[in-house]
């Protein structure tokens, strides 16, 4: 398997390099057989540019860069256009999520011929790092999606999604900002309707950070997501 990794990165001047050189030791394990990354600078403001620039002239990542800044939506949107592997997985630049589990989530994809996987943050955990509050937002949305889409997800928000990239490529994604992630579950669900693809979800580890720490997803982004489940799942 080719797996394409998509990055989307904006100010990580403290965790993108680091974040980089981990995905690059992926390359080779269990089922990836090769690994692209497309990282896609989101016009960030701090040294990221500068790390990320070195990176590429590494031969460690491929470099795409928006002249203003777009959101997370937009940036996955940019990288999934330059992706050339036969699957694609979302990788936020913040190290909240783990590396390893990805040579996991491609194993199991390959083992099953998935169309689709999620790796869920809250499978096998009824709490999370961020507190309970966290734990009940998640929850309230990712059971608001399922009654729309007609899924069975544990967690609807997780960064990591891995598509065949033939599947991924044929969505039209609109969200610019963190609504990728409901509406795109939305048009993935409706693909499962009418094509009969196979997807499942699997446990994966979870280190967030908080506000303080650079996290940028806040209350607006809920609010919003609930809006994008009834657009989406209404029209």
């Amino acid at each position: 398997m080719k797996l394409s990794i998509l990055v989307p990165v904006y100010n990580e001047e403290n965790t993108v390099e680091n974040l980089i050189r981990s995905l690059n030791s992926i390359k080779g394990k269990g089922a990836i057989e090769d690994i692209e990354i497309i990282a896609v600078n989101d016009c960030s403001t701090d040294k990221t540019p500068e790390i990320l620039d070195k990176l590429r002239s590494e031969g460690l990542i491929t470099l795409l860069n928006h002249k203003k800044n777009m959101g997370k939506g937009a940036a996955v949107r940019t990288a999934i256009s330059g992706a050339t592997g036969d699957y694609t997985i979302f990788q936020d630049a913040d190290l909240e999520y783990d590396p390893q589990d990805i040579i996991k989530m491609a194993q199991v994809a390959k083992e099953k011929g998935l169309d689709v996987l999620y790796g869920s943050r809250f499978l096998e955990n009824r709490t999370s790092p961020l507190g309970k509050f966290h734990y009940l937002v998640n929850k309230f949305l990712t059971i608001l999606s399922n009654m729309f889409t007609g899924l069975k997800l544990t967690d609807m928000e997780t960064c990591y999604k891995m598509f065949k990239a033939e599947i991924v490529k044929s969505v039209v994604i609109n969200e610019n900002r963190f609504g990728i992630e409901p509406e795109l579950t939305a048009k993935i669900a409706k693909l499962v309707k009418e094509k009969g693809l196979k997807i499942e979800e699997i446990p994966i580890s979870y280190n967030p950070r908080k506000h303080n720490e650079g996290k940028k997803i806040g209350m607006k982004d809920g609010i919003r997501a609930v809006y994008i489940i009834f657009k989406y799942g209404f029209f």
